[in-house]
């Protein structure tokens, strides 16, 4: 298979190919075992036992033919599979990149074998029993740097499999609308009237505004409405594109558009993949419509340690309820599904908190499941892009998608950096309109000249804008939270189909609070969509990992959300995209342990038959026993559970949805970006709004924190008093 591009060579494609053919191989049935070139051999007995396990487990099992040809699918062999695995490189920053390319050459070499595989024979001449090997043997190896190659090389595979393999779609029951007459309508379409910048507009000729607001997510998308209807001219410009409700929610294997990096973005230790929206909208259109004010005991810590009294002021509790209002934020249609009713009444039966977790839903029911996390298709989700952007609209502003900004524009002339407006990028859409992907894409220099420049690109991009900008605050892109979570699947004896109705509608915070300080975990339900279950399930081998993946539909995630104590930073790569740096520390790797041992027990109570951790060194949990009958003291569970609690939780793969603080707020210049006006410290006409501002990690999804404070520095602007 010879592959070549302008990011790897064909003999680089080739080591990687041979590598997630091992995390995903093709498992063939034969008289005996063989060194299989092209897969894993097991026996017809082996078969057959492997098959009644599948029958024990599953409801609706394949049947015997349909599982043959699920073990035995290659995705090497699958075009789609290749595409989504070069889409995933594609997507990386250059230094990413760069690394992996060079550990590609590395294994190589006759001299990089040996030192990475123990033998000279290169890896693409092995057979897969022995790819498979040396994948294991990196994951216990005492060096830090085989098992986070290792990681790497089992991220790719289970998310590029898990998108693209029609078989496990199929028997797992996992359709995504896959007939038009089960698509529900689509709500109204916005005509945006998304400005044009072709001729006869000359290249790097600016249009004016009074106000520029660069992203359309949750921080853009109230100032927006705020100062339009305030009577400002506003300009709202974003990176990203905007889809039809109609074209919602995007394919799996188109998905990468909606997120920043493709979706595909890791901390530079592999620790934790980040997920951060890049799209109209932003994070708006592809969260899970949690709707959570700031805590009391987070306002108290900003108001009193940070030196910022409105939060502890009823003007911030009035743009609290602003944002409520504006979405119809709601308990009162909430449908809780299998998952969030095991939060509750777990927690109920341990005698911990929990509550249910309102939604921005219109104060009207939302079943979209877990594809609104790939766009809302009914538009029942308000974000941004079905509400405030509308109302903004409405109002006056005006907008740019596909807009990637440079650099602000400062007037010097006395000796203060005053903000004049941006330079940046233009994609336009293709000639039949849709969003262009090739590396020869047609773009455009403009200049948007501004009287106020409003910076709410999100904490990955708005501190790369500010240092691209000539701005030197050592604050910049430092003090970086990022909510890290870990998901422990479990697998219950009847079908669960985890991703059908509301996403995330409950929520335990009994150990919210583990230092005294307001740091700890909260357990929630976890989208459910294919690649971020997969994702999550152990890898052992490539025989186990399928056998796993097929209990897909009686398998609920349970998300180990920590408020970090401690951070990490968020700095440039050489094409000025964002790489984050970022070591989950001792004690916030501790908060989430906690969380799993937590959902462990609730998960246990409620009759699961299968509890597996998210990390490899302890085995899964198995239990026939009716629900009625356990108890968490139950000596084999008891015994499980303390062996997960002196685990080690260092190999545990995190995940991060909420990034912030990379530009916090803070009351003097020395500690921090911007003031308490989310005004940018030594600067004129430049404020940043969007969660970068908070001056710690909220601790809960911080969609109405990051919109009650760009409420507040709006309004501010719009009067005129900043």
């Amino acid at each position: 298979m010879a592959m070549e591009d302008s990011v790897f060579t064909g003999d680089q494609w080739q080591a990687l190919l041979a590598l997630v053919d091992s995390v995903v191989p093709s498992i063939a049935v034969g008289e005996y075992k063989a060194a299989n070139s092209n897969g894993i051999t097991i026996t017809q007995g082996e078969f057959d036992d492997f098959y009644r396990q599948i029958q024990r487990k599953m409801t609706n099992p394949p049947t015997v033919q349909e599982f043959r040809e699920y073990l035995s699918a290659r995705p090497v062999d699958n075009p789609k599979f290749v595409a989504a695995l070069k889409g995933t490189i594609g997507n990386l920053p250059p230094t990413p990149v760069k690394q992996l390319g060079f550990v590609l050459n590395v294994i190589l070499t006759r001299l990089g074998s040996l030192i990475s595989t123990g033998s000279l024979t290169p890896l693409t001449k092995q057979s897969t029993p022995v790819r498979e090997a040396i994948i294991q043997s990196w994951q216990r190896s005492w060096l830090f740097l085989w098992p986070m190659i290792a990681k790497n090389f089992l991220v790719m595979g289970k998310v590029a499999w898990s998108i693209t393999d029609p078989l496990l779609l199929r028997i797992s029951g996992y359709e995504q609308y896959a007939e038009d007459a089960r698509k529900p309508k689509p709500g109204p379409t916005i005509d945006y009237n998304f400005l044009q910048f072709n001729d006869p507009l000359p290249d790097g000729e600016a249009v004016e505004t009074d106000v520029l607001v660069v992203g359309s997510g949750c921080g853009g998308g109230v100032c927006a409405k705020v100062l339009a209807e305030a009577g400002h001219r506003v300009i709202v410009v974003d990176k990203g594109y905007y889809f039809q409700p109609s074209q919602l929610p995007l394919a799996l294997d188109t998905m990468s558009i909606l997120f920043e990096g493709g979706g595909s973005m890791s901390t530079v230790d592999g620790s934790t993949l980040i997920s951060a929206g890049s799209c109209w909208g932003g994070g708006g259109t592809v969260n899970w419509s949690a709707s959570i004010a700031t805590p009391d005991e987070v306002r108290s810590e900003w108001a009193e340690e940070h030196g910022l009294d409105f939060f502890k002021e009823a003007d911030y509790e009035a743009s609290i309820d602003r944002a409520y209002e504006m979405m119809g934020v709601s308990e009162s249609h909430v449908h809780l599904n299998h998952g969030n009713n095991v939060i509750l009444e777990g927690s109920r039966a341990l005698g911990w908190n929990s509550r249910v977790v309102a939604q921005n839903s219109g104060s009207s029911r939302h079943s979209c499941g877990s594809f609104c996390a790939l766009g809302c298709r009914t538009s029942t989700k308000q974000g941004p892009a079905v509400s405030w952007l509308p109302a903004a609209a409405k109002a006056g502003a005006r907008f740019v998608e596909g807009f990637e900004v440079s650099k602000i524009l400062w007037d010097d002339e006395h000796g203060s950096k005053k903000a004049v407006g941006v330079v940046g990028t233009w994609t336009p859409r293709d000639a039949d309109g849709n969003v262009q992907t090739t590396k020869t894409k047609t773009e455009k220099q403009v200049y948007i000249r501004a009287k106020k420049v409003i910076l709410s690109g999100g904490s990955l991009n708005t501190p790369l804008i500010l240092l691209r900008s000539g701005l030197k605050n050592n604050h910049i892109g430092r003090n970086l939270y990022v909510h890290p979570c870990s998901v422990t699947l479990s697998v219950f004896k009847d079908e669960v189909r985890g991703w059908e109705d509301e996403i995330l509608t409950s929520l335990m915070y009994e150990f919210e609070n583990l230092d005294g300080k307001g740091h700890g975990v909260r357990v929630e339900i976890a989208n459910m969509l294919p690649f971020m279950s997969m994702l999550q399930i152990p890898w052992h081998s490539g025989l186990q990992y399928k056998i796993d993946a097929l209990g897909f539909r009686h398998m609920n995630n349970f998300f180990c959300l920590a408020r970090d104590r401690d951070t990490g930073s968020v700095y440039p790569d050489v094409d000025g995209s964002p790489i984050v740096a970022y070591t989950p520390s001792k004690f916030d790797r501790g908060s989430i342990q906690t969380g799993v041992v937590a959902a462990a027990k609730m998960c246990y109570i409620q009759g699961a038959t299968e509890l597996i951790p998210p990390i490899r060194s302890v085995p899964s949990f198995k239990s026939d026993a009716p629900a009625i009958e356990r108890k968490v003291d139950d000596v084999n569970f008891a015994r499980w559970i303390r062996e997960l609690e002196r685990a080690d939780f260092a190999d545990a793969l995190l995940v991060s949805g909420h990034q912030m603080g990379s530009c916090r707020m803070s009351k003097t210049k020395e500690k921090g970006v911007v003031d308490q006006y989310g005004k940018v410290w030594e600067t004129e006409n430049l404020y940043v709004a969007d969660a970068s501002v908070f001056p710690s990690a909220s601790g809960v999804n911080p969609m109405i924190t990051i919109m009650a404070i760009s409420d507040r520095i709006a309004r501010g602007i719009a009067a005129g008093s900043r």
